[in-house]
């Protein structure tokens, strides 16, 4: 197809690039119109191929884990490959759930632009940084995006993965932007069309596990909890008393993700095998079938699009 919504995994996201796929068919009164397709981290060799070395991030050499929560970000830019360089392609992080119909999103008029997002956030936000989470992308115009070539420069010192990341290397007239409900950051209101659950330690189906992803690790003199940081990973090892996973401070998005879960249980999408596979692993809440009883659809469920 001409239009493709790609989704990006790893092990540990794996529950949510699921559920993230079937909110996409659930929410979209066109699904005749575009593919969804996964990208997972083991399908790529130029990524599991590349555990332990070092590569450059925001200045400095550090180790490339795939065992790391977001070990898919590189990913981002393999659409246009993946595409033949043609066509329109939509790619999103696991922790993104459609609430509006994507289509409207996949179909409208870029004008001109190579590709579409939204700035981050707070301070980088500031400094320029673009969040590269949701990518609306025209293939034909992204010929430079080479994912083997770019993850190759990024061991090799020539290419700072923040940089990367935050789409510093684009030249900025190509990059347009869409509204922030499209990649809207923890927040779940009436105009939200898409929801990003981008605050790592309080994703709602990991509340109350052991936090097992790396914080950021840029070093500042101030404040201070760059050194701790620092320091404790150094004598606990990476994940070693980084705490847990809290609850998410809005409810309503709780109820959102198990309300998905729910009904993906009832048509036979998911089963519970399957999740409580994941508890096993580490990638989902103990209490996740209670909390999924709790918010049953029928009972106080989100209001989303009708289904298709």
């Amino acid at each position: 197809m001409d239009y493709c919504v790609f989704i990006q995994a790893n092990h540990k996201q794996w529950l949510g690039a699921l559920i993230s796929e079937y909110a996409f068919r659930r929410n979209s009164s066109h699904n005749d119109k575009f593919e969804v397709r996964f990208m997972h981290n083991w399908d790529f060799p130029c990524l599991q191929e590349r555990e332990g070395q070092c590569y450059l991030r925001d200045g400095e050499m550090r180790a490339w884990l795939n065992d790391d929560l977001q070990s898919f970000t590189p990913l981002r830019f393999a659409p246009p490959q993946l595409m033949n360089y043609t066509g329109r392609a939509l790619v999103v992080d696991p922790d993104v759930f459609a609430v509006g119909d994507v289509w409207d999103l996949l179909s409208r008029d870029m004008e001109g632009a190579a590709l579409m997002c939204r700035p981050k956030s707070g301070n980088k936000g500031r400094r320029g940084a673009m969040a590269s989470s949701v990518m609306l992308l025209d293939c034909a115009k992204l010929t430079h995006w080479r994912l083997e070539e770019n993850v190759n420069e990024m061991f090799t010192g020539q290419r700072d993965y923040m940089d990367w990341v935050s789409l510093k290397l684009e030249d900025p007239d190509t990059i347009g932007l869409f509204e922030n409900e499209w990649n809207d950051f923890d927040r779940l209101t009436p105009a939200t069309l898409m929801l990003h659950n981008t605050k790592r330690k309080t994703q709602p189906w990991k509340t109350g596990l052991k936090v097992d992803f790396r914080a950021a690790d840029t070093f500042q003199l101030f404040p201070p909890k760059h050194w701790l940081r620092r320091a404790r990973r150094a004598l606990f090892g990476d994940y070693g008393l980084a705490g847990r996973y809290k609850e998410h401070p809005d409810p309503n998005q709780e109820r959102f993700f198990f309300s998905l879960v729910g009904e993906c249980l009832e048509k036979g999408i998911i089963t519970e095998e399957q999740l409580r596979d994941e508890m096993r692993q580490g990638h989902l809440r103990s209490d996740a079938f209670e909390v999924v009883e709790r918010w049953r659809i029928g009972k106080d469920a989100p209001k989303m699009a009708a289904a298709s």
